[in-house]
């Protein structure tokens, strides 16, 4: 059996969830509402997040592009994300939202990038 203590981001509230994990199934206590329940399931059971970083940009303003994967990861595979992006170089012009790089590291997920950058 796993247990944890958590703080719940899904709601203002802030709920300290104490958790109790069997294999598959999870017991929550502490929760306000169910939001923390399935928060604290996600976050033992199979825990993902969005990934964050920088490239390397050419022809703009400035050096680097703030770019993130396009949805929540494994948690697990977001060394291997920002492995995959330590050495990529993109050109300007680049506008928010744009797909910089697809399928990241075989996680069928994409690098998008996080502002507008217009060439110099």
């Amino acid at each position: 059996m796993q247990t944890a203590e958590l703080l719940c981001t899904r709601c203002p509230r802030g709920c300290l969830l104490r958790v109790k994990a069997v294999e598959s199934s999870v017991a929550v206590e502490g929760n306000e509402c169910p939001v923390g329940e399935k928060h604290a399931a996600e976050e033992v059971l199979n825990p993902r997040r969005i990934v964050s970083t920088t490239v390397r940009i050419l022809g703009a303003r400035l050096p680097r592009l703030p770019v993130r994967t396009s949805e929540p990861v494994l948690k697990s595979r977001a060394r291997d994300i920002v492995a995959a992006l330590k050495n990529m170089v993109v050109e300007a012009p680049v506008k928010g939202g744009q797909v910089i790089l697809k399928n990241v590291a075989d996680t069928g997920v994409d690098i998008i990038a996080e502002r507008d950058m217009e060439r110099v």
